[in-house]
C-alpha cells in the first residue's frame, strides 16, 4: 500500500456498487482511486488502466453522464462495467435499447471466448450477476463479442486490436463467482499492475511522507478508543514520536469503565496521552435537551472546546491529525457536478480553523477492512482492532429522549452485560455492532409479589462490512434468554428486554 506508485482509476457513475469494485481491485494488492465521472483525472505514466462504473442513470437519458475518454480509451486499457460498457458502445456508434425484460439477479456465461485476455480461465456457464435495464443491442463493426448468456447476446465484448472492454454484469457483486479472476485478469494481466500494494508497504511509504510533511512539527490527535484514530495515532508515533500528542476525553457517555480501560491500553502501546475527565460538563449541557441533533450537536460543541483548551496547553502545535478513511472522502465527493457539496467528515469539525491547524490524515486512502489490515501489521492489540464502531455521541444517542447521568449509569450498566455476554458466548467477532438502547417507555411488571413500572431496553447487533448496509443478527435464543434475565435481575429499574431485528435499510444501525 505504498503512496505515489502504480494505480486503477475507478470513473464513479453513482452506482451503488462503486466502492466495492474498489475493495475488489485492493484485495489483489494494487491501489486504486474513485473519481467522480465529471472531475478530470490526473492520468500519468502512474495510472494503469481505467474501470468505468455502473449507474442508476440510463444511456438513453436526455441528461446522462457523460466522461471525457480522450486522453483515456485506445491509450489505456479501459474496462466498462454495465452503464460503463454501454456508453462505450453507444458513443462509438452501437445502439443500446430498453431491455425486453428488465435483467436482474443471476445468469450465467454460456459462451465465452477464451481467446480474450479479459475472460481467460473462466468456467463456462460461470455464474454472474446483472442488474440492468437497457441492453446492448447492436454493436460497432470494431467490436466483437466475448461472452453472452441466454438471454444477453452482448454480456461481454472488446474492441478489436484495443484493450477496451465492455461487460453487462458486475464482476465486483459476491454473486458474479469467478468475478475476482476476471478483475485480476484486467488489472495484472492487462494493465500490468505488479500486486505490490500491501499493508507493510502502506506503513513503510507513510511513515516516510509523515516524516516529510511533518518534520519536527507537533501534533495533536483526539483518541477515541475506535480502530480508526488508534491506527492512525501509531502510525504518527513510529513517525514522530514523542512529537505526537493525543487527548481523550470522558464526555460522560462512555461505556462502563471504559475511560480507565483505552487509557490504560493506550499507554502500554507507548502513545503520549493526555486524559481528560469532562463528563460534569456535557451532561449538564444536555439538560432538556430530547431531539437527537441537538444531543449531537451540544456533544460536539462541547468537545470542541475541551479539546481547544487542552490543546493550547501544548507549545508550537501545528497540525491536526485525524482518523478519516477512505469512504468518508468519497462521500465528500458527489458525481453530480463539481458544485455539489460535500458531507463534513471531520471529526472534530471547524476545530482546525479555529485552532489555525494544518490537518493531517494518514489513513484517508484505506477503508476499514485495510485499516484493521494496517494495524494488525502495526502489531495493536486485537481488543482495539476488533473493537465494534461505536458512536461519537456514545450512549447519548443509544438514551431516547433526554438524558441524564441516572439513565447513563443504568445503560452503562445493561451495555456491559449485553457485551460482556457477546464474548462469553464467542459471539463478539461474529458480530459488526452490537448495542443497548433505553427506551422512553415503562412496562408493567411483576418481581416476586410486587407489581412493577419500570423501563424497557432493546438490544441490537448486525452484520455488515462497512456500515452502509447491514442486516439484524440471528443471534441464538438461548444466547438472548440468558441476557435478558441477568439484565432484568442485575440492572434495577429494568423490568423487560426487547430484540431489535430491523435491517438497514429501511431502518439505521442507531435508533437516533
Amino acid at each position: 500500500m505504498s503512496g505515489i506508485q502504480e494505480k486503477i482509476i475507478i470513473f464513479d457513475f453513482g452506482s451503488q456498487y462503486t466502492q466495492l469494485i474498489a475493495r475488489r481491485v485492493r484485495e489483489l494488492n494494487v491501489y486504486c482511486e474513485i473519481v467522480p465521472f465529471n472531475r478530470s483525472a490526473v492520468v500519468d505514466e502512474n495510472v494503469k488502466g481505467v474501470i468505468l462504473s455502473g449507474s442508476p442513470c440510463s444511456v438513453r437519458d436526455k441528461e446522462h453522464p457523460v466522461p471525457d475518454l480522450t486522453n483515456i480509451k485506445g491509450k489505456l486499457p479501459v474496462l466498462g462495467i454495465c452503464y460503463g460498457a454501454q456508453f462505450i458502445a453507444q458513443v462509438s456508434g452501437g445502439e443500446v435499447l430498453p431491455s425486453k425484460h428488465r435483467e436482474y439477479g443471476r445468469a450465467n456465461l454460456e459462451f465465452i471466448d477464451q481467446d480474450a485476455q479479459l475472460l481467460k480461465g473462466m468456467s463456462k456457464g460461470t455464474q454472474v450477476w446483472m442488474s440492468h435495464g437497457d441492453t446492448i443491442v447492436n454493436l460497432p463493426e470494431n467490436f466483437r463479442i466475448i461472452g453472452s448468456t441466454h438471454d444477453v447476446k452482448v454480456g461481454a465484448y472488446q474492441i478489436t486490436n484495443e484493450p477496451t472492454y465492455g461487460i453487462q454484469f458486475h464482476p465486483e457483486v459476491y454473486h458474479t463467482t469467478e468475478g475476482l479472476h476476471l478483475l485480476r485478469n484486467f488489472v495484472v494481466d492487462i494493465c500490468g499492475c505488479k500486486q505490490n500494494w500491501t499493508p507493510a508497504s502502506f506503513i513503510e511509504t507513510t511513515i516516510t511522507e509523515l516524516r516529510t510533511k511533518l518534520g519536527n512539527d507537533k501534533v495533536v490527535l483526539g483518541l477515541s478508543g475506535g480502530v480508526d484514530s488508534s491506527v492512525a495515532a501509531v502510525l504518527l508515533h513510529r513517525a514522530i514520536g514523542r512529537n505526537l500528542t493525543c487527548i481523550f476525553v470522558d464526555n460522560g457517555v462512555l461505556r462502563k469503565d471504559e475511560y480507565e480501560k483505552v487509557l490504560d491500553s493506550y499507554k502500554h502501546m507507548g502513545l503520549n496521552v493526555v486524559g481528560v475527565r469532562a463528563g460534569d460538563i456535557f451532561l449538564n449541557d444536555l439538560k432538556g435537551l430530547a431531539e437527537p441533533e441537538a444531543k449531537r450537536k451540544s456533544i460536539g460543541k462541547n468537545f470542541i472546546e475541551v479539546f481547544e483548551k487542552e490543546a493550547h496547553k501544548i507549545k508550537d502545535v501545528k497540525w491536526l491529525a485525524q482518523g478519516t478513511i477512505y469512504p468518508d472522502v468519497i462521500e465528500s465527493v458527489s458525481v453530480n457536478g463539481p458544485s455539489a457539496t460535500i458531507k463534513s467528515h471531520h471529526n472534530v469539525g471547524g476545530l482546525p480553523e479555529r485552532m489555525h491547524l494544518k490537518v493531517v490524515e494518514p489513513l484517508n486512502l484505506l477503508f476499514k477492512d485495510e485499516v484493521r489490515r494496517v494495524g494488525k501489521a502495526l502489531e495493536i492489540d486485537d481488543i482495539i482492532l476488533g473493537r465494534h464502531p461505536f458512536p461519537g455521541p456514545g450512549l447519548a444517542i443509544r438514551i431516547l429522549g433526554e438524558v441524564t447521568a441516572e439513565k447513563v449509569k443504568l445503560l452503562q450498566e445493561v451495555d456491559y452485560i449485553y457485551i460482556e455476554g457477546l464474548k462469553e458466548f464467542n459471539l463478539y467477532d461474529d458480530v459488526w455492532q452490537a448495542a443497548a438502547i433505553l427506551l422512553p417507555v415503562q412496562s408493567v411488571g411483576v418481581m416476586g409479589d410486587e407489581r412493577t413500572y419500570e423501563n424497557v431496553v432493546a438490544l441490537r447487533a448486525v452484520g455488515s462490512t462497512d456500515g452502509m448496509t447491514a442486516d439484524w443478527s440471528h443471534l441464538p435464543y438461548e444466547f438472548l434468554s440468558t441476557i435478558s434475565n441477568r439484565i432484568i435481575n442485575q440492572v434495577k429499574g429494568v423490568n423487560r428486554v426487547v430484540y431489535d431485528i430491523s435491517s438497514k435499510p429501511p431502518a439505521t444501525i442507531e435508533w437516533e
